[in-house]
């Protein structure tokens, strides 16, 4: 398969389009990352996707909607749930609630979960689909399983050229950064992913089951070791800075962890393909969004690559 980079227009929302309602997964970016979208209604799409990414079945997908009524047409929202999402919507905020019975989704989008999760993103091309396609869209990462998350269409590209049809291309994305993951029961809310929204009164979530993208121990990884809080560096080590601490380059020498989490992948990318044998990062503040940026380099760390 021949995967095509096309700069947005109306022209690639149309061509896209197509695809989608063919049954094939689209690289689009929202305002995190890019993401491969389908249509979550039809389960071969939905194969498709964990296809193109080789992701394991039991990781369920996050799927996309235009608007608060399409997001309760397929999910239960409590009075809390519909809180946050008035709230923090459109915007990098995703919110698991219960699967409502009549909802027109795959099972396979939800990995066989009684709950989905939900989001409204705050970007024109993956908005723009979304009203041409008129499906909800599932849109996890769209990068191989496990890798680096892609914040540019050169990224998409590299671990999924020959694996998609198309790639919309629309420069870096803003965020750099995944959504924040919330689940709602009733009216506790429970955090299973941190992200860039700070929701007040989340208690940790998530044990051994996997309830939401982005919990497995191994995640994020480049293909080479990364060591992390390293002041220093080896002669080995390609060194990503951050505030005093200036490195091979820096997230942020100014410290500002917003400027950090925007540039977290794109240079965890540039590390990737250095000559250097490992990367090591500076240490981050576990605070504010720090605590996102942690909770992925951790991920990125876990295991011998």
């Amino acid at each position: 398969m021949q995967t095509k980079v096309v700069p947005f227009s109306d022209q690639a929302i149309a061509d896209a389009t197509r695809l989608i309602l063919a049954g094939h997964p689209v690289a689009v970016p929202t305002e995190t990352v890019y993401g491969l979208a389908a249509d979550a209604t039809s389960a071969s799409a939905v194969a498709a996707i964990y296809a193109a990414k080789g992701r394991p079945l039991f990781n369920p997908l996050i799927v996309h909607v235009g608007n608060i009524d399409d997001a309760r047409a397929i999910g239960t929202f409590s009075s809390a749930a519909v809180k946050l999402a008035e709230q923090y919507w459109p915007g990098p905020l995703t919110i698991v609630v219960p699967l409502r019975a009549d909802a027109k989704i795959a099972s396979l989008t939800t990995a066989g979960l009684s709950t989905i999760a939900l989001r409204i993103p705050d970007h024109r091309a993956m908005r723009a689909l979304l009203a041409s396609t008129g499906v909800p869209l599932a849109a996890p990462s769209a990068n191989a399983s496990g890798s680096i998350s892609p914040t540019r269409a050169d990224h998409v590209l590299r671990t999924l050229a020959g694996r998609i049809p198309m790639i919309i291309d629309d420069g870096p994305t803003a965020g750099g950064i995944e959504s924040t993951i919330v689940k709602v029961d009733g009216n506790a809310t429970y955090l299973l992913r941190h992200g860039p929204v700070i929701v007040s009164g989340a208690t940790a979530g998530g044990g051994d089951n996997i309830e939401a993208p982005g919990q497995m121990a191994a995640h994020y990884a480049p293909s080479k070791p990364l060591r992390l809080n390293a002041v220093t560096a080896a002669a080995e080590e390609w060194h990503l800075g951050f505030g005093d601490v200036v490195g091979t380059i820096n997230l942020s020498s100014s410290s500002d962890l917003n400027e950090a989490a925007g540039r977290l992948f794109d240079l965890l990318h540039i590390a990737d393909l250095s000559p250097a044998r490992r990367i090591a990062v500076a240490p981050i503040p576990d605070t504010g969004l720090g605590l996102a940026i942690n909770d992925r380099l951790r991920r990125a760390a876990v295991g011998d690559r």
